[in-house]
């Protein structure tokens, strides 16, 4: 079976190798390539995401660019290393735990399609892996409690996921529940040992913010989280209800996780990595839902601790057939597994995406042409693909905005207002060549969401309009 599942997820990779760049990654790529050139992150970008998540970008698009072939590369490099992550958390209950629970992982990933390769919540389950590792293997080998560099280790991966997603503070802090425990119970140096683990947790976060403070983006930063992000931004979309993805995988996968752990219990087996990756599922499923938005992407943290627990017992089951719950865990787990490889079978195709990116092409190829060197184009669009445009062609924006919802919700809010104010004042000051606006708007409007910014409305009214499929440009009335 594992040889097969193998087979499989090599196949999906090849047939995964023309994923274009698309939705959320080439905004991320546009704020990393703006960092790269200069700009100081949410003084110059608004943008709600941790800084961590720039700083990845920033690797990529200085080593590899910001092309198609290059992102697809990173998102397989980052998948291997997640998988190998699983590996390791999972070998001490034997290869087919191990080997098991980084191929289905793999097999989840690319179930996804090109619009999850290397999303925020993806790229957090290494660090998260690594904090769960490191944490496991103190728990095991601490016989009086004493703090190691394992556990200082787990604390430090902990702490570089805080910069990715805040909300793995809840993680870090369940799992430090648990030092406190195995301390307790070897009799040893519980507060030593917590300090160990928080004190790593905090390398990486401190470091992150004396570069921003440093860059001059802290100010902005702190203001967006207060004024925007908290009150704001974190309800937003939580009206638009939440989708069931994957159904069928999901029953199986839960059906499998119960008889593993039912399993791992009644023998006797239920260990620290057990309680480690049961830590981790229940945090994934906080993640989840504090979140609010109900978006698939945000299930990988779920997804890679739930695989850890409907492996654990695969070695137990394989080596003794005749036990009771062996053959319904390894059947789930293959009804599972083929779910999943039906669905990526179908997404290795792509369907929306590749349309998306082939309107990308059209809307960079007409901006081309109506371009000088150092014009500047506003995009007024979420993830339609106009920033993505703009980073073809190494083309920046007047003022800071990198979205535009954030103007046509809670409009009668000091924050909504005063944004909407800057982005006047910036298109008065430097009034950009072009102005691109996108039909679908977010959560929800068309085009007539300009109706409820009439000032926006008025400075549109002064240049000429050119309609797309799917946008609207507006070219300055002045220049040929």
């Amino acid at each position: 079976m594992l040889g097969v599942g193998a087979a499989v997820v090599a196949w999906l990779v090849w047939r995964s190798r023309g994923w274009p760049l698309v939705h959320d990654a080439p905004i991320m790529h546009y704020v990393a390539w703006r960092i790269a050139e200069g700009a100081v992150p949410y003084r110059d970008l608004f943008d709600m995401n941790f800084p961590g998540v720039y700083l990845l970008h920033l690797l990529v698009v200085t080593t590899v660019g910001v092309g198609d072939v290059g992102w697809r590369l990173f998102d397989l490099a980052w998948l291997a290393v997640s998988g190998g992550l699983l590996f390791a958390v999972a070998s001490p209950w034997g290869r087919p735990a191990a080997l098991g629970a980084a191929l289905f992982f793999a097999l989840y990933h690319l179930a996804g399609g090109a619009w999850q390769a290397g999303q925020r919540d993806f790229l957090l389950v290494a660090f998260l892996l690594a904090g769960a590792l490191g944490v496991a293997a103190w728990m095991e080998s601490a016989v009086d409690g004493r703090p190691s560099a394992a556990l200082a280790a787990g604390g430090l991966a902990l702490g570089a996921s805080l910069t990715i997603k805040p909300h793995a503070v809840l993680l870090l802090a369940a799992l430090a529940a648990l030092i406190a425990v195995r301390g307790w119970r070897a009799h040893g140096r519980v507060a030593t040992a917590l300090a160990t683990f928080v004190a790593g947790a905090l390398v990486v976060p401190a470091l992150v913010v004396g570069w921003l403070a440093a860059a001059g983006g802290l100010p902005a930063w702190i203001a967006i989280v207060l004024h925007y992000l908290l009150p704001l931004y974190a309800r937003l979309g939580r009206s638009a209800g939440w989708s069931v993805y994957r159904p069928g995988a999901w029953i199986a996968i839960t059906i499998g996780v119960v008889l593993s752990v039912g399993a791992a219990v009644t023998a006797g087996r239920f260990g620290a990595r057990h309680a480690v990756a049961a830590a981790g599922a229940l945090y994934g499923v906080v993640h989840f839902v504090a979140q609010g938005k109900g978006w698939e992407y945000h299930l990988y943290p779920l997804a890679a601790f739930v695989t850890l627990l409907l492996f654990a017992e695969a070695g137990p089951a394989v080596a003794a057939l005749r036990r009771p719950l062996a053959i319904p865990l390894l059947a789930v787990i293959v009804a599972a597994g083929a779910l999943l490889g039906n669905k990526a079978a179908g997404a290795s195709a792509v369907g929306w995406e590749r349309d998306k990116a082939a309107r990308v092409r059209g809307l960079t190829d007409e901006l081309a042409a109506r371009l000088r060197p150092g014009d500047t184009v506003q995009v007024l669009d979420t993830t339609a693909g106009g920033i993505h445009a703009l980073l073809r062609l190494g083309v920046r924006e007047p003022t800071r905005f990198v979205y535009d919802f954030h103007f046509f919700h809670d409009v009668g809010h000091p924050t909504i207002r005063a944004l909407r104010a800057e982005l006047v004042r910036g298109l008065d000051a430097r009034p950009p060549r072009l102005i691109v606006m996108f039909e679908q708007g977010w959560p929800v409007g068309g085009y007539e969401r300009l109706d409820a910014f009439v000032a926006l409305r008025e400075r549109l009214a002064r240049y000429d309009l050119a309609v797309g499929p799917g946008y609207r440009i507006y070219a300055q009335r002045d220049r040929s």
